[in-house]
């Protein structure tokens, strides 16, 4: 298992490399000069060319990567010239925020999304079944940001049982039932999408392992169908379920960052669409970057959690 683990993380060197090339190419290519943004009404050529100089945006393309790329190999992310302070610092800082956000957004899209797969599998045709399909199939169209802005106004403009937007309330609170309050219609908007996702894959891997022999083997054997269901079926299920997990943990995590502008969430997608706004260039790079390397993290304890289950993929 260590050496599939270390092979996995190896292999995602590369990826990590690709992405901050694709980042700084980006962010090269956006219109505007950085050092203007800064300055605003003081901009002279002088100043201008001042700052691009202590920026180091006077060198070549390629030299400026190199060398953002090295400071950032040592831990040196750079400094937020809007925000005046670390970018890594303002990045873990933001960063708890999104967890909570998009962890619960997962935990809750996992859970209902494997639940509601099952249950359709197991009755397939059924009431039930057709229900959950329907359900499923509208919650998939809907855009997430689209249903952020209903619920805020059904359930806090219209029928005021919770806070429009923020992470705690502005006058007191601050404590976990004031959390609470303000995490559910993030949390449940981001989540619409990827548990529709979910279900219907784990729909479609649950009727595959329900036709296999082994299965049809428990039941004569007078196995309860909840035994079934749940101990045998699933657990074979999971194979194929658990890289949609990793994948869908990916959407919540990129989703958050529009949510985050929908509700005023105080995380990291909210912090770096207001970067970009004010071409905080290194605090964009350095968002993107963090942001894309947890992902990668999170697939390989997905591949790692995938070959524990299946033995035959570390092989």
């Amino acid at each position: 298992m260590m050496a599939y683990m270390l092979k996995r993380l190896v292999s995602a060197i590369p990826v990590l490399l690709g992405i901050t090339v694709i980042v700084f190419l980006i962010m090269s290519l956006i219109p505007g000069d950085p050092a203007t943004a800064i300055l605003g009404a003081y901009a002279t050529p002088e100043n201008v060319a001042r700052i691009n100089q202590d920026l180091g945006l006077d060198k070549p393309l390629f030299a400026q990567y190199f060398v953002w790329l090295g400071n950032i190999l040592q831990g040196d992310f750079g400094r937020s010239y809007s925000l005046n302070r670390p970018v890594f610092d303002e990045i873990l800082e933001r960063f708890s925020a999104t967890l909570i956000l998009a962890g619960s957004a997962f935990t809750l899209c996992s859970l209902l999304g494997i639940i509601a797969g099952v249950i359709s599998a197991a009755r397939q045709f059924a009431a039930s079944d057709k229900a959950i399909t329907f359900i499923v199939l509208i919650g998939i169209s809907i855009p997430s940001f689209f249903l952020g802005m209903m619920m805020i106004l059904l359930f806090a403009v219209s029928l005021r049982w919770l806070p429009v937007s923020g992470m705690y309330a502005i006058y007191g609170g601050g404590d976990l039932p004031d959390l609470l309050k303000h995490l559910v219609m993030p949390a449940v908007t981001l989540a619409v999408v990827a548990t529709g996702v979910i279900a219907r894959l784990s729909r479609s891997a649950m009727l595959e392992v329900l036709r296999l022999d082994y299965i049809r083997t428990a039941r004569a054997k007078g196995v309860n169908e909840r035994g079934v269901i749940w101990r045998h079926a699933l657990r074979s299920a999971m194979v194929s379920i658990i890289p949609v997990l990793g994948i869908q943990a990916g959407f919540v995590l990129s989703g958050a960052v529009y949510i985050e502008m929908v509700f005023q969430w105080p995380g990291v997608g909210k912090m770096l669409v207001e970067a970009i706004l004010k071409r905080d260039i290194l605090l964009v790079q350095g968002g993107v970057v963090f942001v894309a390397a947890c992902y990668v993290l999170f697939n390989i304890l997905v591949d790692v959690a995938q070959s524990w289950l299946d033995p035959r993929i570390k092989t």
